[in-house]
């Protein structure tokens, strides 16, 4: 085995992961290590940039061991990761962003900027427009101004802000360099301007980011797989076990990964404009990418060249999707018994209901399994397409029966659920003139074939799949191809790496049910948003 070989670094809300890749995107190593999450009252959320650098570390070991491959023969690296601000000192060092000086990073599903969020969206920005004409408080801005009136010794002492992705390729390069994608979504930086707008940045209370030529945010804005600096340097080459001066990619954000892994697959249905990439983990993120731009009320961006060069990406999702889950199934007076069950066999709770359901005949059976329960499971908010940070979940239908026939019902009524969201997302684009005719799906929550036809019937959509078992890790290895040259553009890496496999379509018979359950979802959303300020 000669090479090229490639290193994709996919930096989740749990875990670290690697993995290399031949050229044609076979994955020939992995490595794994979890990361430190500290989350408190408040929908406080903090990691660890020295934590996560560490993981990294040792996930790339792990996978070149595995791999077998002469390091030398390894010629690309790319950076994904969740979109979570990272604040560093002059030398590099960590500032705090809460109560311990080691928490560097406010992650991207702390929500302690709600109020500032509610208040530039007061304002009315031009600016807005691009992000669904609602900010969220997991963008970075918002943060931005909570450290500024809350933290004011780190954010005058901030040497740097990073999103993560970037803060990976800084430390593995040295380059300043900031991702279209990470600027472009989480930023407002205009891409299809290439410019900041400082009136925004005044307006909200953050002009002195303007007024130093934005050095604190980015200056230098390059596409996802930009080749950076000299390559890999010394420190990190030795952190990583690797020879230096190995090419590095700019980075993506982590659900950006899983979709340039699979949007652009070769074979099977649909095409890079009639695909929508859903990312199900720990959260859920849709995107779906067009020649031009398409403006959808709730929906973020659109963002031009934040994922696929030269198209506009129009990015929804929501904010807990696979920990929605997981916390949902935990409400049942089962679940403690079950978890004990699931462990002795090996597998987690969630994992076991999926079995469970599979036993019990699957999607087929969802109306028999799940009865008369009905989730929102909007236990973090409604990121698309209401823009509501402030919605929560809600749990309609229970009965006395506390026994494990209910705990799988409220398990697949759950999975609906967040279906049904997906088909709120897919109908407001739908308005806005964006066809999508196939939904391509990558993240650990989505490998489970259950999983996908849920998903195939709530949305009535084709349902598919990459051959990959990790194409989050795909796309990022295809950033390290395109750094070292390996391609002539994305389009072709994409083509060349990633390949469609098994498709899920919608079940006929399942429709009438879903249409009426997805009905009463909306009900039960209005509902919620109804009585949540009676105290």
């Amino acid at each position: 085995m000669s090479g090229p070989y490639f290193i994709g670094v996919d930096v989740g809300t749990g875990s670290a992961r690697a993995g290399v890749f031949d050229a044609a995107g076979t994955m020939l190593g992995s490595g794994k290590h979890d990361i430190l999450l500290h989350q408190a009252p408040g929908d406080i959320a903090e990691q660890s940039s020295e934590d996560i650098w560490r993981a990294v570390a040792a996930s790339v070991r792990t996978a070149v061991a595995q791999s077998a491959v002469d390091p030398g023969a390894i010629k690309g690296i790319g950076f994904d990761a969740t979109c979570s601000l990272v604040v560093v000192d002059a030398q590099g060092a960590p500032l705090p962003v809460g109560e311990a000086a080691e928490r560097n990073i406010i992650v991207w599903m702390d929500h302690r900027a709600t109020e500032q969020a509610a208040r530039i969206n007061a304002l009315g920005h031009k600016v807005l427009i691009y992000v669904g004409g609602v900010i969220s408080p997991e963008m970075e801005t918002p943060k931005l101004l909570w450290l500024k009136e809350n933290k004011p010794d780190t954010y005058t002492g901030a040497w740097q802000f990073f999103d993560l992705a970037d803060y990976l390729t800084w430390r593995a390069t040295g380059s300043l360099a900031r991702s279209i994608c990470t600027l472009t979504c989480k930023w407002t930086y205009l891409a299809h301007e290439s410019r900041w707008d400082p009136s925004y940045f005044e307006g909200i209370g953050l002009g002195d980011l303007a007024a130093e030529g934005f050095a604190r945010i980015g200056t230098q804005v390059v596409p996802g797989g930009t080749a950076l600096g000299t390559g890999l340097n010394a420190a990190a080459a030795a952190d990583f076990g690797l020879p230096a001066g190995i090419a590095v990619g700019a980075g993506l954000i982590d659900a950006h990964a899983g979709g340039l892994g699979t949007v652009g697959a070769r074979g099977g249905p649909g095409s890079v404009e009639s695909r929508m990439a859903y990312v199900f983990g720990t959260s859920a993120c849709s995107m779906s990418t067009t020649w031009a731009p398409a403006f959808v009320p709730g929906v973020w961006g659109p963002y031009y060249s934040a994922m696929v060069p030269g198209f506009w990406l129009n990015e929804g999702g929501q904010s807990a999707a696979g920990a929605a889950i997981e916390q949902l199934v935990q409400y049942h007076p089962a679940a403690a018994a079950t978890r004990e069950l699931a462990r002795s066999e090996g597998l987690s709770l969630v994992g076991w209901l999926a079995r469970e359901a599979d036993r019990r005949g699957g999607a087929a059976q969802l109306p028999q399994l799940v009865g008369g329960i009905h989730v929102v499971p909007e236990f973090l908010g409604n990121r698309a397409p209401f823009a509501d940070p402030d919605a929560r979940a809600l749990i309609a239908g229970l009965g006395m029966d506390g026994g494990v026939d209910t705990l799988v019902g409220l398990y697949l009524a759950g999975l609906a659920g967040i279906g049904y969201g997906l088909r709120q997302i897919l109908a407001a684009q739908t308005e806005e003139g964006i066809s999508i005719d196939t939904i391509v799906v990558s993240g650990g929550a989505a490998q489970s074939p259950l999983v996908r036809q849920i998903l195939a019937d709530t949305t009535g959509l084709t349902v598919a799949a990459t051959d990959a078992d990790e194409p989050v890790l795909v796309g990022a290895a295809i950033l390290g191809a395109l750094a070292f040259g390996n391609f002539a553009d994305a389009n072709a890496a994409m083509s060349a790496m990633s390949a469609l496999g098994q498709t899920y379509e919608p079940a006929d018979a399942a429709r009438a049910w879903h249409n009426a359950r997805s009905a009463a979802y909306r009900v039960l959303q209005y509902a919620a948003r109804g009585v949540r300020d009676i105290r």
